[in-house]
């Protein structure tokens, strides 16, 4: 965007956003995930959780998934475990090029004390350094990155 089309956008919003940093620390309440560092990814469109052990299951008529992670960097003593609802699969192109089909839940995010919904992509990727990308569709419209700042929103833990 030029100059002129970001300030005609900065002007149209009810509110100013606010700044996050390129990591911050999030949590997923739902999924019994109290806080897990997120890398702030503007180049992905949706957001990815590192899982792994995922098990697809159906309960009535809705397709649910089982899946564990390891929530904190360089730990895998600490294990927590979800369900959630499977709203889509998706082939999803990696930075590497690599395409893959994986399943898509929705649930609330938390940064900052604010709380919205968003769609993530689980994939078996435990090796990564950061567990959570957080995409740009999920702070479309509510935070600007400051990629010379981490945690700007939320303390380290």
């Amino acid at each position: 965007m030029n100059d002129f089309k970001t300030e005609k956008f900065l002007k149209k919003q009810r509110k100013p956003l606010r700044c996050i940093g390129w990591r911050e620390w999030v949590s997923f309440p739902a999924l019994g995930i109290d806080r897990i560092k997120a890398k702030v990814d503007t180049g992905a469109r949706t957001s990815a959780l590192h899982a792994f052990s995922l098990e697809p299951f159906k309960e009535g008529n809705q397709e649910k998934i089982r899946f564990a992670i390891h929530p904190l960097q360089n730990n895998v003593t600490e294990v927590v475990t979800c369900v959630a609802d499977v709203i889509d699969k998706r082939f999803i192109t990696d930075s590497g090029g690599h395409r893959e089909e994986r399943y898509v839940i929705q649930t609330q995010i938390v940064l900052a004390s604010r709380s919205w919904p968003i769609e993530i992509t689980l994939t078996e990727r435990d090796s990564m350094l950061f567990r959570m990308l957080l995409g740009r569709s999920a702070i479309r419209k509510r935070y600007l990155v400051n990629p010379a700042r981490s945690f700007i929103k939320t303390k380290m833990k």
